[in-house]
């Protein structure tokens, strides 16, 4: 099982701040939920994307709406190591190992996908 939770459950943001605590809530509710389903099979991991490349959510946004967003993400690189926003690709990667194999010994823990941001 994978939950969505994202690098607000770990930073201090007075403008999200709900929206930060209800982050953290998933990452605990998916180390609870571990712990609860002990010796069924069932692994439960947090994947947490930072800042995120992705295509305005509807085509309704106007050019200007479009264009402060595009502003506002490139205004983070600043704040990632890697210098860049992610792209949806690379989150996928990160979703498609937590439900592999390859994470058969990862269970209860959260992953950040967010170019070393969550590490500042």
């Amino acid at each position: 099982m994978i939950l969505i939770g994202s690098t607000t459950s770990i930073e201090e943001t007075e403008a999200f701040s709900v929206y930060s605590a209800s982050k953290a809530a998933v990452r605990n509710l998916a180390r609870s939920w571990a712990l609860g389903l002990k010796g069924t099979g069932v692994r439960v991991n947090v994947l947490s994307p930072g800042p995120t490349r992705t295509p305005p959510a509807s085509s309704n946004w106007s050019a200007t709406t479009r264009t402060r967003t595009a502003g506002f993400l490139d205004a983070l690189t600043s704040t990632i190591p890697l210098g860049r926003v992610g792209e949806p690709e690379e989150i996928a990667k990160a979703a498609l190992f937590l439900a592999s194999d390859d994470s058969s010994f990862v269970n209860g823990v959260e992953l950040f996908a967010d170019g070393g941001k969550a590490q500042d």
